[in-house]
């Protein structure tokens, strides 16, 4: 089940930062592919070297939500970020926008941390800010309709089933990589759950009276 587009018939500004989010995300990536490892290995978060010295390592907390680890990670991401986040948008505005998924992305990598302290497995990728997003686009349209490819078809399903679903299958997953002990890579599963618990509550902060 793949989302493939929303109702933006109510948005009433062009998203933007959205826009930019995207560029920037895609333009990191290409520089990130010929940087390599050592690209990688320097501007990623890493729990372990990042609780060694958090001053040093403070800027890989922003870097790191612009960075992906393949084709798949960054297309299935720049999806979500380009459904979901132009509608979000609109209804925070830029600036509020920009701080809000920022935020998120903060709130993420310090969730994954949480349940990672030790590691020394670079974490990267926007999923979490992104989390966030689906999380204020659940609260802000619980009700409207997003398209979504099932099999060789699309269907109408409400934003409330598609997105819950989603984080129900990232909260079992997460709860399965605790139990997990050996320090292996993967899906940072707390990330998402913790972007998005941060994009509900910011979005119930951030949203003002209106509902769709």
């Amino acid at each position: 089940m793949i989302p493939v587009g929303d109702d933006n018939t109510s948005r009433r500004i062009q998203p933007v930062v959205t826009y930019a989010l995207i560029a920037l995300n895609v333009l990191f990536f290409f520089v990130e592919l010929m940087g390599g490892d050592a690209f990688i290995e320097t501007w990623a978060f890493i729990p372990s070297r990042f609780l060694a010295n958090p001053g040093g390592d403070f800027l890989t907390i922003f870097t790191s939500m612009f960075m992906h680890a393949g084709w798949l990670h960054i297309g299935g991401n720049m999806l979500y970020l380009w459904i979901f986040g132009d509608n979000v948008e609109d209804r925070f505005g830029h600036l509020r926008y920009l701080g809000f998924y920022l935020l998120c992305g903060i709130a993420a990598t310090f969730a994954q941390l949480a349940f990672s302290m030790g590691s020394s497995i670079p974490n990267l990728g926007a999923s979490g800010a992104i989390a966030g997003v689906l999380g204020a686009y659940i609260v802000l349209f619980p009700r409207r309709n997003v398209r979504v490819m099932v099999g060789s078809g699309v269907s109408q399903m409400p934003a409330l089933i598609v997105i819950g679903l989603w984080f129900v299958l990232q909260l079992f997953s997460g709860i399965g990589s605790i139990a997990a002990t050996a320090d292996t890579g993967g899906v940072a599963y707390m990330a998402h759950i913790g972007g998005f618990i941060a994009g509900v509550v910011l979005a119930f902060i951030l949203r003002g009276n209106k509902v769709a």
